[in-house]
């Protein structure tokens, strides 16, 4: 058995504009833009992160925006002008793992809800906390939680691909990721079904460890 577990392993082939400036946000490495495209990648434990971002970066021509090490779980997403260059990057973590990336766990929906014509107190309370847009009264919200954190990227890209949303808050550390969606009630619709039709397409294992 592998040491390291591979939680989240995708690519974002072209970053959309808000998300791009979501990622630029919470960054604390180097900002990424529009149009470009990112590599993702989630393991267990944490602190090996940091020598597969050594081994990206060394790789080929790519630029770490976010790294985050906690004890049990460690993310990193490099991006690049180049789609070519992000996926050689997570090519060379996954040869260094000795992986495929069939070897990733497949993403879990646990939440999918809605809350159409949301009151003006609710929406303060979440804006309060929020990183990307603001949701406004009488939008509807769309609420994703996905297992593993990492996929929570790749559900808010796929939503702006899709319809006209405003991102809200995007979560994609930790045991479980978090989407914050709003916006219309017709485009809302749109991004989750969407969003959960991208995740299902998703391969890999299920948390039992089985591959698929």
């Amino acid at each position: 058995m592998n040491a390291i577990d591979l939680r989240t392993f995708i690519l974002l082939d072209s970053l959309q504009p808000q998300m791009a400036s979501y990622i630029s946000t919470i960054s604390r490495g180097y900002f990424p833009v529009a149009g470009q495209a990112c590599t993702i990648v989630e393991i267990s434990p944490g602190i090996e992160i940091n020598r597969l971002t050594d081994i990206a970066l060394k790789a080929t021509n790519v630029t770490p925006g976010i790294q985050i090490v906690e004890r049990l779980f460690g993310m990193l997403e490099v991006h690049s002008d180049s789609q070519g260059d992000a996926r050689q990057a997570g090519e060379a973590i996954l040869n260094e793992l000795n992986l495929t990336e069939a070897d990733r766990m497949r993403p879990r929906v646990l939440t999918s809800q809605l809350i159409k014509n949301i009151s003006d107190h609710h929406a303060q309370l979440i804006n309060k906390v929020r990183y990307g847009n603001m949701v406004l009264r009488g939008d509807t919200l769309y609420v994703l939680e996905v297992e593993p954190a990492g996929y929570a990227y790749f559900a808010a890209n796929e939503a702006e691909k899709a319809s006209h949303i405003n991102i809200i808050n995007v979560s994609g550390a930790g045991r479980y990721g978090r989407v914050y969606i709003a916006g219309q009630e017709s485009e809302v619709l749109v991004s989750q079904d969407i969003v959960q039709q991208r995740l299902a397409e998703l391969s890999g294992r299920d948390p039992g460890g089985d591959s698929e």
